[in-house]
């Protein structure tokens, strides 16, 4: 299973890149590698608690709509996978890391921990546990953005929403709800599908009526696009002209990225569903490898330009750990705070 549906193809030369954007994706999918990497080894030596899940082989995806967007202006609402698309929309490493551990330096103040990643600074609207929980809270935003545009009469609200959710969620009611509204009121938003086939242990493939998500988009007349959510130049292209759109008050698009993780579905999950022959289908076509044989190949980096910056993220992953061993737990004290909203 996974393997039936055929990768849309992406004619490279539409792409404009320049030297410094290509080793700018490089560097954001390898810090969401590398990050996620040193969870499974803080998990498992038992640093971390709880469920957590993790996004490798899913980088091109956050990486090439999260940063096509506007940081720390734009919206970005998450899943319970939520700790790379934290680190694409510019929450530091060190304060992910602290949430993971339950510090009190945490993004959360340690009160979030793997699956509600949060930072109002940074307009991340936070991850959530429950399938398709995000979707309503992104459609709201969205509508701020253009409610304080049209009706307030604020020319610099035109920011726009990401919305990322997986495959299960595209059945769920807050699906159709979301996008319905959201193509009647033209709401500058783009609905990602993270398409890895698993639906924790369920197969896409057995759980809907038809496994093209991006279909579903006609039902609301929205703009809909399959997309190779392994290659993360194909991911930008789709998501620049999305974001485009909704900023130009065109309304919303639904993007649906076929990728794969990597892992199983969590890491306290044995990953026994899934054959080896599928997985020896996807690994291949791992996100990172392919944009360093792009880079290389058109002459806009060397294998140790990349290699530089493998190691300088290697040293902001090390240098997280260390801040977030480091930190104070929450104060008992505060047990309470954060329940409600405080005066400034």
């Amino acid at each position: 299973m996974g393997q039936e549906r055929t990768l849309p193809a992406f004619d490279v030369t539409r792409v404009n890149i320049s030297q410094e954007e290509g080793l700018m994706l490089y560097e954001d999918m390898v810090l969401g590698r590398f990050f996620e990497d040193k969870c499974a080894e803080m998990y498992y030596r038992g640093k971390m608690f709880g469920f957590v899940h993790l996004y490798n082989g899913q980088e091109a995806v956050s990486t090439g709509v999260i940063r096509s967007m506007r940081r720390d202006e734009d919206y970005v609402s998450s899943t319970y996978r939520d700790h790379v698309h934290a680190l694409s929309a510019g929450v530091p490493a060190r304060e992910v890391m602290a949430e993971l551990f339950g510090k009190a330096t945490g993004c959360s103040k340690g009160r979030g921990g793997s699956m509600h990643i949060f930072s109002a600074e940074h307009n991340l609207l936070g991850g959530y546990a429950f399938v398709a929980e995000g979707i309503p809270v992104a459609t709201g935003a969205a509508f701020a953005s253009k409610y304080r545009r049209e009706a307030l009469g604020d020319p610099k609200s035109d920011q726009v929403t990401a919305c990322f959710f997986g495959d299960g969620a595209a059945n769920n009611g807050q699906f159709f709800e979301c996008l319905n509204m959201a193509a009647l009121w033209k709401l500058p938003i783009l609905y990602v599908v993270e398409n890895n086939k698993w639906a924790i242990g369920m197969a896409h493939d057995r759980a809907t009526s038809d496994p093209m998500i991006y279909k579903k988009a006609a039902a609301f007349g929205m703009a809909g696009f399959e997309v190779d959510g392994m290659d993360v130049l194909a991911v930008r292209e789709v998501a620049k002209e999305a974001v485009a759109r909704a900023r130009a008050g065109e309304g919303p698009t639904l993007i649906e990225a076929l990728t794969y993780r990597f892992r199983g579905h969590s890491l306290a999950d044995p990953d026994e569903l899934r054959s080896k022959e599928e997985k020896e289908f996807w690994f291949p076509r791992d996100p990172i490898k392919k944009l360093g044989g792009y880079l290389i190949e058109h002459n806009l980096a060397t294998a140790e330009q990349l290699k530089e910056i493998e190691q300088k993220i290697q040293a902001v992953i090390d240098d997280a750990v260390e801040f977030a061993e480091t930190s104070p737990e929450p104060d008992p004290s505060e047990l309470y705070r954060f329940i409600y909203a405080e005066d400034e």
